[in-house]
């Protein structure tokens, strides 16, 4: 039997009916139509669903949508604007670390967690922030100085996405 729930989205709010056994995946691509965030393994192993929920990163096809309520979420398409990109967004493109684009989002939203907790990552804490994305067009190389670029880019601006 389906439920009415309330979820905050990249900062609006969006009631939805779910079955319990719904995913936060499932509810954002096909109730909301965020297609950024994308479904490859569906059993929490491959990264490329990852959303950002209360500040961490999370595997969004192991989030059950009635689990998400009351909690801050946010997808690929909150971060930046067309006009202004998130600086890891604009690093990534800067340096070609989107190769075929199907787990960029998941990275990057991977990444922003990182940036937003730790504003200086070494290599060491990038690579594990993003060992949790399965890429198979790369090998992290780019990423990682992409990540480390919009970190530098990022403190050079005055702190977070947020303003912090």
């Amino acid at each position: 039997m389906k439920r009415m729930i309330t979820l905050q989205v990249n900062g609006d709010t969006c009631e939805v009916a779910v079955e319990p056994w719904h995913t936060l995946l499932d509810v954002l691509r096909d109730q909301l139509r965020l297609t950024g965030t994308k479904k490859s393994c569906g059993i929490g192993t491959c990264g490329v669903c990852t959303v950002i929920m209360d500040g961490l990163a999370i595997l969004s096809c192991l989030k059950l949508a009635i689990e998400s309520q009351g909690h801050d979420i946010t997808t690929i398409e909150g971060l930046g604007s067309a006009d202004e990109l998130d600086p890891v967004q604009q690093s990534f493109i800067e340096h070609g670390a989107i190769q075929c684009g199907f787990c960029t989002p998941g990275v990057i939203m991977s990444a922003r967690a990182l940036l937003d907790k730790n504003p200086q990552p070494s290599d060491e804490d990038v690579r594990e922030a993003l060992s949790g994305t399965f890429c198979r067009c790369t090998g992290h190389i780019k990423t990682i100085e992409a990540v480390k670029h919009a970190a530098e880019k990022q403190a050079g601006a005055g702190g977070t996405s947020d303003g912090q």
